[in-house]
């Protein structure tokens, strides 16, 4: 699940989904309120990942990652956050959180797909475990 409020980011990140040699449906959330709700409406079907943006309308990125902590039946979903601003203090508050990988948003498309697919890649073989804090930054080479 990818929950971003800027469409041309969804676009793309679809579009690098669908070209890696993985089998995945993508639903999105264009802001934290209908994440929320979707992730509660669901809770037999929740995604295998969400890649969650930290700045998006009527709810935040802080504040749904903060919900979804507090919540038992949430609380083990694996997070990837998904941002293009990118601040030490911000990244390791995310991971004193519990956030499993931060993504910073690159520019390039062939960047974007390789950091999707080492973020799913990583979570399929770590049973979602948080990594230590060496590896919790995702950067594409």
């Amino acid at each position: 699940m990818l929950a971003d409020d800027d469409i041309d980011d969804c676009i793309f990140f679809r579009d690098a989904l669908q070209e890696l040699p993985i089998t995945a449906t993508l639903s999105t959330a264009n802001n934290g309120i209908e994440l929320m709700q979707f992730l509660n409406d669901h809770p037999d079907n929740l995604p295998d990942i969400l890649f969650l943006d930290l700045n998006m309308p009527r709810k935040t990125g802080f504040e749904c990652l903060s919900e979804i902590k507090l919540n038992k039946n949430l609380r083990n979903l694996p997070i990837v956050v998904f941002s293009t601003s990118f601040d030490h203090k911000v990244v390791n508050t995310l991971y004193e959180k519990g956030v499993h990988y931060y993504l910073r948003k690159p520019g390039e498309f062939s960047k974007l797909k390789q950091l999707i697919h080492q973020a799913i890649s990583l979570l399929a073989n770590k049973e979602n475990k948080q990594p230590t804090k060496e590896n919790f930054i995702l950067n594409s080479s």
